[in-house]
């Protein structure tokens, strides 16, 4: 299994959601022009549009690597109006190992399925 799927969990601050709003446009527009090895890149909000969750998946970690690096300067805006906890699914290369180095993220291995 090699490719990596990852849930975002987002609670933006108080007063701040025009401007998440702004700044998510943005980040789902530098994905879909430069993104290369993104598989799913979707973001629901909460009924009271509180908490955003992203669902994410990449064809592999350098999709990962390359999607990291195409948001730039989106992903400190977004962390700017917003909390950010992270869950990773499968196996991250040691490379993306150490650029997430030091993030909140929960990691889990692939157990079984279809």
């Amino acid at each position: 299994m090699n490719d990596i799927q990852a849930t975002a969990h987002l609670t933006i601050h108080e007063g701040k959601l025009d401007d998440f709003k702004a700044v998510a446009a943005a980040c789902i527009q530098h994905v879909c022009e430069k993104d290369t090895g993104t598989l799913q890149y979707d973001w629901f909000l909460n009924d009271d549009q509180t908490v955003c969750v992203v669902r994410e998946r990449y064809k592999d970690s350098e999709a990962v690597l390359q999607h990291m690096g195409n948001l730039g300067e989106s992903l400190g805006a977004l962390l700017g109006v917003c909390d950010m906890s992270l869950e990773i699914y499968g196996t991250p290369s040691p490379a993306l190992l150490k650029a997430i180095e030091g993030m909140d993220i929960a990691f889990y291995s692939y157990f079984g399925g279809l």
